[in-house]
C-alpha cells in the first residue's frame, strides 16, 4: 500500500510540474529533419503542426510556403493556446498553388500544358466541379481549379473554343479581365489546361495553378484555440460553402472553438476567405441529395443534429476574425454556418468579392453567417462585395460601426430572423442599403442612404433561442416589422427614383413597412430628399428637398466621407437608446441587451466618441459637421 502511495505522489508531481511552452522556427532554408529551433527551423509549416502542443509557437519566417497546413492539435483554452504567426517585421507566404513554367504556344495567344495526375497526389481541382446546395452554376460546370498570372486569376470556359474566342463576360465587374481565360481536361494519366494569356508569354510571367483544397484547414473538427497571425494567404481550390455542408475555406476554423484570425491578408479563393462553418456530421448538401423537401426543412433538421452531437458555447464558436483583408474570393469574404455563434468579426477590410460572377447562388456576401447567435459584427470595411453583410436565420446579435457601400445587391440582408438583433451606428450608402426579410430587429444612429426593401410570409418556418445560448425557444414564420427605428437619418439618393421598385416594396425611407404585419416603433428620426416616414410616426424631421450629396473619397489605406448636412435637420427630440427603450421582441420574447445580460446603453458613436446625454445627434456622427463636412471614416 505504502509502494502505491509513493508511485501516486510521483505522478502527481511530474503532472504538477510546469511543462515550459516550445517555441518552433520554420524557414524556407531550412530542413524538416531539423529540431525546429531557430538555429535549425523545420522547412515547412506542416512539419511543426504534426508536433505542436497547447501552450507551443510557431514562429514561421519569410518566404513562400506552398502547402497546406493541417493542424493535429490545439489549445486547452484560451490562454493556452497554439499560436501560429509570421515572424514580426516578415513577409510569409501561404499559398495553394504551384508554378507552370513549361506551357507551349497552341494557337494565337492560346498557351497549352500537358501534367501528370500524379502531380496532383490525393486531390485534382481540374476535376472537381464546384456544387452544393443553393449553389447556380449559370449553365456550365466550374471547377475548383484556377490559373492565375501575376497573382490575377483566368476567367474558366467551358471548351476550348471559348478559350481562342475569349469574349469578354457581359456580367464581369472587369471586362478586359474576363478575356483572359481558361479550359481544363483531365484524363486517366493527365490534366491538359489551355489558356489564354493574351499579351503575355507565361514562361516569362509568374504563372500558378491551384492544387490544394484550403491553406490552413484542420481535417478534424474540435481543433481548438488556435491563433493564426500575420500571414498572408491565397491561391486554395476551395468548394462551395453552403451553409448545410462542412464549410471548408481558404482558411477555416472546423466546428472548432476559440480561434483567433488576425492580421492576415486572404485573397484568391474559388469560394470563400474564411469559413467558421459546421462540420460534415450534421449533414453535408443534403438539399441536392434529397430535393422532395424543401431547403428551409433540410436546414431545420441540420440544426437539430447540431444540437443532438453538444452544439452549445462550451464546445463551439467563440472565435475572433480580427484585422484582416480579404479580396477577390468569388463566394464570400467570411462565411459560417451555425460554427460562428458568440464570435466577434471585427475590423477587416473586405473588397472585391463575387467580382467574376460567373456563377451565382445563395451564400454570396462580403460576410455571411447562419445563427450569428450573440455574434459581434464591428467596425468592418466592406465594398464591391456584391451584397456587404448577409445574416441568414437565428441572428440574435449586433452590428455597429460599419463602414458598406458600392455594392450592387445590398448592404445588409437581415433574412427569415426573429430577433432581438441591433444594428447601430452604421453607414449604408449603397442603392439598397437594407433588406429586410424578418422581425425582431433595432436601427439606431444609422447613416441610410439608400432604400430599404421590406417582405413578410416567406413561408419558412425558422428558430430562435434562449437569450444568449443555443437552446431553441421554439420557431416561427415571418410576418415582418417588430422593429425600433430610434435617431437614424434616412436619405433617398440624388438619382434615386421610386417607380417599378416601389411594387417590390423597395423605398427610401420606412413608409415600406405599411406592408408589415407587427407595428414598428419609431422616433427621432430625420428624412432628407425624399426619404418619407411611416404611416404614423411622430417626433421626426422631414426635408424634403434637401440633399446633403453624399460622396465617398479612397486616399490609400483611407476612406474619407464627404457630406453636406444643414444644422436645422437636428430639431428633432432624441434621447439615448438603451434597453428599457428598446423593449421586448414580439416572437422571441427577449429583450436588446449585451451577450453578458448587462443593458445596452449606445452612449457613443460611430468614433467611439461620448454622444450628448440629453439630445444626441441622429445618426453615426455625434460631431457632424455644418455645411460640407469632410468624415475620415476608415
Amino acid at each position: 500500500m505504502k509502494t502505491i502511495q509513493i508511485l501516486f505522489m510521483a505522478l502527481m508531481t511530474i503532472y504538477s510540474l510546469k511543462v515550459e511552452a516550445i517555441e518552433y522556427h520554420v524557414s524556407v532554408n531550412g530542413n524538416d529533419t531539423n529540431k525546429g529551433t531557430s538555429a535549425a527551423p523545420f522547412k515547412t509549416i506542416s512539419a511543426a503542426a504534426k508536433i505542436a502542443r497547447a501552450g507551443d509557437i510557431i514562429t514561421v519566417h519569410e518566404g513562400i510556403y506552398r502547402e497546406r497546413v493541417n493542424p493535429i492539435n490545439g489549445g486547452t483554452n484560451k490562454l493556452n493556446r497554439i499560436v501560429y504567426q509570421a515572424a514580426p517585421g516578415e513577409k510569409v507566404t501561404i499559398k495553394g498553388s504551384e508554378i507552370i513554367n513549361n506551357w507551349k504556344k497552341e494557337k494565337g495567344s492560346v498557351w497549352k500544358v500537358v501534367i501528370p495526375n500524379s502531380f496532383f497526389k490525393d486531390y485534382n481541382p481540374y476535376s472537381d466541379v464546384l456544387v452544393g446546395d443553393w449553389f447556380n452554376k449559370k449553365g456550365m460546370d466550374h471547377h475548383t481549379g484556377e490559373v492565375f498570372i501575376n497573382g490575377k486569376s483566368l476567367f474558366e470556359k467551358s471548351n476550348l473554343n471559348e478559350v481562342i474566342e475569349s469574349k469578354a463576360y457581359p456580367e464581369a465587374l472587369n471586362q478586359e479581365a474576363s478575356t483572359h481565360t481558361w479550359y481544363a481536361e483531365v484524363d486517366t494519366d493527365n490534366t491538359t489546361i489551355w489558356a489564354n494569356f493574351q499579351k503575355f508569354n507565361p514562361n516569362k510571367e509568374l504563372v500558378e495553378i491551384n492544387v490544394r483544397e484550403s491553406c490552413f484547414y484542420p481535417d478534424q473538427p474540435g481543433i481548438n484555440y488556435i491563433t493564426v497571425r500575420g500571414f498572408t494567404m491565397s491561391q486554395a481550390a476551395t468548394q462551395w460553402a453552403a451553409p448545410t455542408a462542412e464549410q471548408i475555406g481558404l482558411i477555416g476554423t472546423h466546428w472548432s472553438k476559440g480561434w483567433i484570425i488576425e492580421n492576415n491578408v486572404v485573397s484568391n479563393s474559388k469560394a470563400v476567405g474564411i469559413t467558421l462553418g459546421k462540420d460534415r456530421a450534421t449533414g453535408h448538401n443534403v438539399w441536392m441529395h434529397n430535393p422532395k423537401k424543401g431547403g428551409a426543412t433540410h436546414y431545420n433538421e441540420v440544426v437539430f443534429k447540431a444540437l443532438q452531437i453538444g452544439w452549445s458555447k462550451e464546445t463551439i464558436g467563440s472565435h475572433t476574425v480580427h484585422n484582416n483583408v480579404i479580396f477577390d474570393c468569388e463566394q464570400a469574404g467570411v462565411v459560417g454556418s451555425l460554427g460562428g455563434i458568440f464570435s466577434e468579426i471585427s475590423n477587416n477590410h473586405i473588397y472585391d468579392i463575387w467580382t467574376k460572377r460567373i456563377f451565382r447562388g445563395a451564400e454570396i456576401a462580403g460576410i455571411k453567417i447562419h445563427a450569428p447567435i450573440d455574434m459581434l459584427i464591428k467596425n468592418n470595411h466592406i465594398h464591391n462585395t456584391g451584397r456587404g453583410i448577409w445574416l441568414d436565420w437565428m441572428t440574435q446579435g449586433r452590428v455597429t460601426q460599419n463602414l458598406i457601400y458600392d455594392n450592387t445587391t445590398d448592404d445588409i440582408h437581415i433574412e427569415v430572423n426573429h430577433g432581438p438583433y441591433l444594428v447601430d451606428n452604421n453607414i449604408f450608402l449603397s442603392e439598397l442599403a437594407i433588406r429586410d426579410w424578418s422581425q425582431g430587429g433595432a436601427y439606431v444612429h444609422n447613416l441610410i442612404a439608400g432604400k430599404i426593401e421590406v417582405r413578410h410570409s416567406t413561408g419558412r418556418n425558422t428558430a430562435y433561442f434562449l437569450p444568449h445560448s443555443t437552446k431553441v425557444a421554439g420557431v416561427s414564420e415571418i410576418y415582418c416589422g417588430d422593429n425600433r427605428f430610434f435617431n437614424n437619418i434616412f436619405i433617398k439618393d440624388e438619382n434615386g427614383e421610386e417607380s417599378e421598385k416601389e411594387k417590390e416594396n423597395q423605398s427610401y425611407g420606412l413608409h415600406g413597412y405599411k406592408i408589415a404585419k407587427y407595428k414598428n416603433i419609431s422616433s427621432g428620426n430625420i428624412y432628407l430628399n425624399g426619404a418619407k416616414p411611416q404611416e404614423g410616426e411622430t417626433n421626426f424631421v422631414v426635408k424634403p428637398n434637401m440633399n446633403p450629396v453624399i460622396k465617398i473619397e479612397e486616399k490609400g489605406n483611407e476612406v474619407f466621407l464627404k457630406m453636406n448636412l444643414d444644422p436645422s435637420i437636428f430639431d428633432v427630440s432624441t434621447s439615448i437608446i438603451t434597453t428599457e427603450i428598446l423593449g421586448t421582441t414580439f416572437i422571441s420574447e427577449a429583450v436588446f441587451e449585451n451577450p453578458d445580460g448587462t443593458p445596452y446603453v449606445l452612449g457613443t458613436d460611430y468614433f467611439g466618441t461620448n454622444r450628448d446625454k440629453n439630445k444626441p445627434l441622429p445618426g453615426p456622427f455625434e460631431k457632424n459637421k455644418n455645411g460640407l463636412g469632410i468624415y475620415e471614416v476608415w
